[in-house]
């Protein structure tokens, strides 16, 4: 995985400062090659209550990621109970690397 662990530690202090509870961080997609160069980052949180503003949380822990990780682009997929599940989840779990 192309994250040092002081950046993977700080990613999860990030989304629990966030959400204000407790989460599972994995990181999925191109960052799991560690041969390959450059790309954005994909994390999945997940969360066992209901997002009352989801847009709002990625988008928030996107930008502060992308400050942590020197501006590189974050995507932010987000599944709780509430939301719609949909096959970019199965893969994110079944393919991610837990934080």
């Amino acid at each position: 995985m192309r994250l040092t662990n002081h950046q993977a530690v700080e990613i999860v202090k990030l989304a629990r400062q966030i959400t204000q509870r407790p989460v599972v961080v994995r990181v999925f997609g191109s960052r799991l090659d560690d041969d390959a160069k450059g790309g954005d980052l994909d994390l999945l949180i997940e969360l066992d209550e209901p997002v009352a503003n989801p847009a709002l949380l990625s988008a928030q822990l996107s930008a502060k990621v992308s400050r942590l990780i020197d501006g590189r682009k974050v995507d932010v997929l987000l599944t709780a109970p509430n939301l719609l599940r949909l096959p970019i989840h199965d893969i994110a779990i079944s393919e991610g690397q837990p934080l």
